[in-house]
């Protein structure tokens, strides 16, 4: 049975019955069109907008909390960016450790 049909399919194509070799013009530039697609989005993937850069270094910096606001307190970093710290109990005046990511306002402290 196997013979049979691998002999009838190979007659198929040879005699340009069957539509496995012939594609139409539309499916061809879909197919294309797919492609070229596909290959733009991993060339902007990888070079435009590599992954890593989603993922920000963590930096940990001393500081003096200024203001403490009902549980939200704020400190000035060397990076010149306002850090925001929610759940702080700490008072205006007390030094911390924080961590935030590069280049955010927002922060935890970190105990020792």
């Amino acid at each position: 049975m196997a013979m049979f049909l691998k002999k009838s399919l190979i007659q198929m194509l040879v005699e340009g019955r069957g539509n496995l070799v012939e594609m139409t013009f539309g499916r061809k530039y879909g197919l294309i069109f797919g492609g070229a697609l596909v290959l733009a989005g991993v060339v902007v993937a990888t070079v435009v907008f590599p992954f890593w850069n989603l993922i920000r270094d963590d930096v940990y910096e001393d500081v003096v909390i200024l203001t403490n606001d009902n549980g939200v307190c704020f400190v000035e970093t060397n990076d010149n960016i306002p850090k925001k710290i929610s759940d702080c109990n700490k008072s205006p005046g007390d030094r911390v450790t924080i961590k935030f990511g590069e280049g955010l306002a927002w922060a935890a402290i970190v105990e020792p």
